[in-house]
């Protein structure tokens, strides 16, 4: 198993406390792995094996506890033991009615509770009602350049690990097919099925399977531009598939709530406000993006921009597209150490595309970090302040 430290270090840190730990995320990106691999550490610290209650809701042999009133007695029965009781229940939006298990279970001083759910709306509704304040979202992400780097072939470069990882893609799963592109293909075309029909045209009921993969691709084909839906509904009607702005509206937080889209806002730099106008959107994985546009790999600069983006979430939580007065700005961060300002660019050997790069900082003019990212293997560079570095050995820091 591939070790998963930053979500490691989010559960390790929210053990014991008196919350629900709800781990959400796209479907095969590692979930039920990240529940195995805390569990092993429980174990390695100590806490007895039949203290760790692990149940899959997605297995056959559990489908008599999809019934919610066996669930929960199923798990009290097991947890009369002393000391705390580890419960960690994967795919828990398949029981109908979960949210009064969950919030029975919580309110038991020995036990821990753990869920996962492939789908954001299992934090809306009724069960943000039920436990508000009384949770946690750790969200996953399909693994970062870093563990996949982790779990490249020994003396392998990282050059060549790139080249597989924006081919394959980040789903933990293909690293055990590398060098079979029939069985990654055949994998990633699954899981874009099932989340297509499963976790959008379902919850929709209207929506024809078609339909919602032809919003899919358009999205996935225009990764980082900015976007509105009149704008897809008429660009897309105009190339012959017709679909109103409401349904793309509709279709868009869908895909949002399966997580294989994520939105960016726009920010007023200097005003320091959210502006209400088109929004980003990039793709969970570039596997699933290459299955979806027929095998398109070869826009270099978007595909680092989408990693870029995606990295910046799993370090910063949200993450904006800027405006300011020299013009938009790639991602801004605002932690709590203030905002962060990045730049993304394939390369910038050439000196009018370094210029216009850099002229997208212009007329910010605090002191918080400015960065510009590249594939240039370059050593890390400062201009004015700017520093500029190599996007691989940027994705590989920890």
């Amino acid at each position: 198993m591939i070790d998963r430290p930053r979500y490691l270090h989010h559960l390790e840190q929210w053990r014991d406390k008196p919350v629900i730990k709800v781990v959400t995320g796209v479907r095969r990106c590692g979930k039920s792995t990240l529940l195995e691999l805390f569990g092993n550490r429980l174990t390695a610290a100590g806490v007895p094996r039949d203290h760790i209650i692990s149940i899959n809701l997605e297995r056959l042999e559990n489908e008599p506890l999809l019934d919610y009133h066996r669930l929960h007695e199923s798990i009290v029965s097991r947890c009369q033991g002393k000391g705390m009781h580890y419960v960690m229940l994967d795919e828990i939006q398949n029981v109908p009615n979960f949210q009064k298990v969950l919030d029975s279970l919580q309110t038991r001083r020995n036990i821990d509770l753990y869920v996962t759910g492939s789908n954001a709306t299992l934090l809306s509704g009724t069960l943000a009602t039920l436990i508000s304040g009384r949770y946690v979202e750790i969200p996953v992400m399909p693994l970062s350049f870093a563990e996949y780097r982790s779990a490249a072939p020994e003396g392998e470069s990282a050059e060549r690990t790139w080249s597989r990882y924006i081919h394959d893609g980040s789903f933990p799963a293909t690293t055990e097919f590398a060098g079979d592109d029939m069985l990654i293909h055949d994998y990633l075309e699954g899981i874009l099925n099932t989340i297509l029909i499963k976790d959008v045209s379902q919850r929709l009921g209207s929506a024809r399977t078609g339909t919602v993969e032809a919003v899919t691709r358009f999205m996935f084909d225009n990764i980082g531009n900015l976007t509105a839906a009149k704008t897809i509904s008429d660009t897309m009607a105009s190339a012959g598939t017709r679909v109103s702005a409401p349904s793309v509206a509709n279709l868009l937080e869908a895909l949002c709530s399966a997580f294989i889209l994520y939105p960016a806002q726009r920010y007023d730099v200097k005003g320091k406000r959210l502006l209400k106008q088109e929004r980003k959107y990039y793709a969970v994985d570039m596997g699933l993006r290459r299955i979806l546009t027929s095998g398109r790999v070869r826009d270099t600069g978007r595909i680092l921009e989408n990693i870029v983006f995606l990295e910046l979430k799993r370090r910063a939580g949200t993450v904006y597209v800027g405006q300011g007065a020299g013009g938009e700005i790639d991602f801004v961060t605002n932690g709590a150490d203030g905002p962060a300002y990045y730049q993304v660019a394939q390369s910038v050997r050439n000196p009018k595309t370094l210029g216009r790069e850099l002229s997208s900082f212009r007329g910010i003019d605090d002191n918080y970090p400015k960065t510009l990212i590249t594939l240039d293997d370059e050593r890390p560079t400062s201009h004015n302040g700017i520093q500029q570095v190599y996007a691989l050995e940027w994705l590989m820091q920890r």
